[in-house]
């Protein structure tokens, strides 16, 4: 498979699993966000398949493997989220670390002239300081998190809207991503998309994924690009 880089003037990376190994960062949130609410703590194994989705999802969805499968009520959940909140920025970055090929393939992108943006699930006040603490900041135009619009991936909205800001159309404008989430919002979307082997994809293997290419590095993406 190759897209033809004539046909394309942007780029949307998506950050966790993508640009980030996050589990680790994940894991010491959560696991300090347990320690505070007496529940027993999670491996980071066990989280991997809860990423992908937006903190909250992950929160509940670790409050949920905590308690036997019992459902977090609303007054825990608030607790929950606050206290993650306030470790996760505390150690956001410290735990993580950029991909192989990251840097290589966002400065090929860059080289063919595509605007870039990021566009990721996790809450704006988390993703703008980790992108700040890996030295990825500089290679975007714009950023936006899962509450920066409406509704998040898979829904095509954020898609819609970061071509809105890129001033690009979606059939000009590359998906690079990790998952289901990404392929089907950018399916829905009519963007082109391309995913790479190494993310979390909810645990199941990305090849079974409808996308238009799967790329062991973000250093290959240029090899796409006829």
């Amino acid at each position: 498979m190759q897209i033809q880089l004539d046909t394309l003037d942007a780029a949307i990376v998506d950050l966790d699993g993508t640009l980030v190994h996050t589990l680790g960062d994940f894991a010491v949130a959560l696991n300090f966000m347990l320690d505070e609410l007496s529940l027993a703590r999670i491996a980071p194994a066990a989280i991997e398949s809860m990423v992908g989705k937006g903190s909250e999802h992950l929160i509940r969805s670790v409050l949920r493997h905590a308690r036997d499968n019992q459902e977090a009520d609303e007054a825990l959940a608030k607790a929950a989220w606050q206290s993650y909140s306030r470790h996760y920025l505390r150690i956001n970055g410290q735990h993580s670390s950029v991909y192989p090929g990251v840097i290589e393939g966002l400065r090929a992108l860059r080289a063919g002239g595509l605007r870039l943006a990021c566009l990721t699930n996790k809450p704006g006040e988390f993703a703008k300081p980790l992108l700040v603490a890996k030295g990825l900041d500089g290679y975007f135009d714009f950023v936006f998190g899962g509450d920066a619009f409406a509704r998040r991936k898979p829904d095509p909205l954020p898609l819609l809207k970061t071509c809105e800001a890129l001033g690009t159309r979606p059939e000009r404008t590359l998906m690079v991503g990790d998952s289901s989430n990404d392929a089907q919002a950018a399916r829905a979307a009519r963007c082109p998309v391309v995913l790479v082997s190494y993310g979390y994809n909810h645990g199941e293997p990305v090849h079974g994924v409808d996308a238009d290419g799967v790329v062991d590095s973000l250093a290959e993406i240029a090899g796409l690009l006829g």
